[in-house]
């Protein structure tokens, strides 16, 4: 048989999850957090499953979630999208992701990608037969250099994917990056943006620059997010897709044959937790807490901070510790250590290596503990 995929294996987070059980490790490699979620909201849950919310939901998603997702963008950003024209329920974002592309891209049409990317985007494209162009965003800041983007841009590019705050570097795009953005759409109509923004509200001493905030973008723009990064519930695969009406037709018609409709009972208990502002307001709050006490942590090993302004992840270059590769590095760490992390070549096409892993800090206090116990054996 020939692969449609030939160059995708397992997954890297797969992998140092893997190993991170058999040598009985420290897990913070995959980006999940290994608390609970809110009891208020697991009740909620609880109450609809007892009441016989058992089928289908509209394949868009049930109008009281869309409803309040229009509210919250209101709120959060200025606009209100049309909830029976604008919003779709999806089942993860990683669906709203694929639906996205696949509306859109054709055979042989260019998608700008900036890499490290997270690791759905690239099959996804390939999968509809596009064409992936490449950009590295600047190391050590992983800015974007707009100039370049600029460069690559041709009649054939349909789609530019960009990702704030970003995974796997938890730097965000500004103000300034936005405005650059906007002038390079204005010369280019048939440009189409995915904007990929499950981290929103994980963001630290700022506020996140959506391209809802822009009219120019919001206008030719699928904006993807995410209730599980949200609400620590990544397992109940649920998030939504914000498009204007043209995107978000041709959207549903690919969503329709992927999962046509979300689990139900999940997103009634959703539409009413949405109703309390401060559940997500104050969620940069308790991850910043999380990622300081973390880097205090790391700031007793041998380990180089990178910045991060966002997400739940945190970026440290190795090159005081060891001249290995940075999977080699992370294998050392897993076996040897005891502790699991990514490394960051495994988000670049070519496997590009600056000697950086990713720590995940969405963990209990006592995680962070062993594993910074750990740690100091370095």
């Amino acid at each position: 048989m020939i692969s449609k995929l030939p160059s995708v294996g397992t997954t890297i987070f797969t992998v140092m999850s893997a190993l991170a059980q058999k040598h009985q490790a420290v897990n913070l490699s995959q980006g999940f957090p290994d608390f609970e979620p809110d009891s208020a909201l697991v009740e909620i849950v609880a109450y609809y499953l007892k009441k016989g919310y058992h089928q289908y939901a509209h394949m868009a998603g049930i109008l009281p979630l869309r409803e309040a997702i229009a509210q919250k963008t209101a709120h959060c950003y200025g606009v209100k999208p049309d909830p029976e024209t604008e919003v779709t329920v999806t089942s993860g974002a990683t669906e709203a992701l694929f639906a996205a592309i696949s509306a859109v891209v054709r055979p042989a049409d260019e998608v700008i990608v900036f890499e490290p990317c997270y690791d759905s985007y690239i099959p996804a494209i390939e999968l509809n037969a596009g064409k992936v162009v490449p950009i590295s965003l600047c190391f050590p800041d992983f800015s974007v250099d707009w100039k370049q983007v600029e460069e690559k841009i041709n009649p054939k590019t349909r789609l530019l994917i960009i990702n704030s705050p970003h995974n796997p570097t938890g730097s965000v795009l500004r103000k300034a990056d936005l405005e650059s953005l906007e002038k390079i759409v204005e010369k280019h109509p048939n440009l189409y943006i995915l904007s990929d923004e499950v981290y929103e509200h994980i963001i630290f001493g700022q506020t996140h620059e959506s391209v809802l905030r822009y009219e120019s973008l919001r206008s030719r723009s699928f904006v993807i997010s995410s209730f599980g990064k949200t609400y620590h519930v990544t397992g109940w695969k649920l998030g939504y897709c914000v498009a204007p009406p043209a995107l978000s037709k041709e959207f549903r018609k690919v969503h329709q044959f992927l999962t046509f409709s979300s689990h139900t009972p999940t997103q009634w208990a959703l539409a009413d937790y949405l109703q309390e502002k401060e559940r997500y307001e104050t969620l940069g709050d308790f991850y910043e807490q999380k990622r300081n006490f973390f880097r205090q942590i790391l700031e007793k090993t041998p380990f180089e901070l990178l910045p991060c302004k966002g997400t739940y992840f945190q970026l440290a270059s190795f090159r005081q510790i060891s001249t290995q590769s940075d999977t080699a590095f992370a294998e050392y760490l897993v076996k040897e250590i005891g502790v699991a992390v990514v490394p960051i070549s495994g988000f670049y096409s070519q496997n590009t290596d600056n000697q950086v892993v990713r720590f995940c800090f969405a963990k209990k206090q006592e995680t962070l503990e062993q594993a910074g116990e750990r740690l100091t054996k370095l």
